[in-house]
């Protein structure tokens, strides 16, 4: 990572793996664009057990995001994995907790994207990755989506929306991403790279 270039913030929760694959996918997408970086970053689980702590580092996978991440980005992938059509409650936990972001207009113009997984293939996709729209637009972000120029948004059987890029991880995670949904991560990832190097004239 060139500390000059802009970066842009991965932020995922996966709890079997699906959806940080697609974090990986996309952060490919954002570094094949020359003069940007990739920051992979992860939340911790949310414990229903009060006594309950997160070790400093995750076991494996991307560190956890601290608020320097956000304030340090040039733009935001936001990913996680489908729960009854909605994101995960860590990555609610972690977005409820951006209030200070909010009122100082931190993210304020900044292009965004999201991702999510899920175990079956009508399991709330589009209104998971809609449910994470929401609190990016309160942030004033702008949010982007997969335009048609993509072959693989008609042709896909498993995941993939003009909403981000999606994955269907199957009721046991056994599903492997196919070629259209890789496709499509890495395509999204790159339209984000490609909107901060318009917006911040990165050459």
């Amino acid at each position: 990572m060139n500390r000059t270039n802009p970066n842009i913030l991965v932020l995922y929760y996966s709890r079997h793996g699906a959806t940080r694959k697609l974090a990986e996918l996309i952060a490919q997408g954002i570094e094949s664009v020359p003069g940007i970086d990739a920051r992979l970053r992860t939340v911790p689980a949310v414990s229903t057990v009060c006594e309950a702590v997160e070790p400093d580092l995750p076991p494996s996978g991307a560190p956890y995001v601290e608020r320097a991440d956000l304030a340090e980005c040039a733009g935001l992938a936001l990913g996680s994995p489908t729960r009854f059509g909605n994101m995960a409650a860590s990555v609610k936990y972690f977005l409820d907790g951006t209030a200070t972001e909010w009122l100082g207009g931190t993210l304020s113009g900044k292009p965004a994207v999201v991702f999510t997984s899920t175990g079956s293939l009508h399991g709330g996709q589009e209104s998971t990755l809609l449910s994470m729209m929401i609190p990016l637009l309160h942030h004033g972000m702008l949010v982007l989506g997969l335009p048609y120029t993509h072959p693989e948004l008609m042709t896909t059987a498993s995941g993939g929306s003009p909403y981000g890029a999606t994955h269907w991880a199957g009721l046991d995670n056994k599903h492997a991403l196919t070629e259209d949904e890789k496709r499509l991560a890495i395509a999204l990832g790159r339209r984000l790279a490609e909107t901060v190097v318009k917006l911040e004239g990165v050459h």
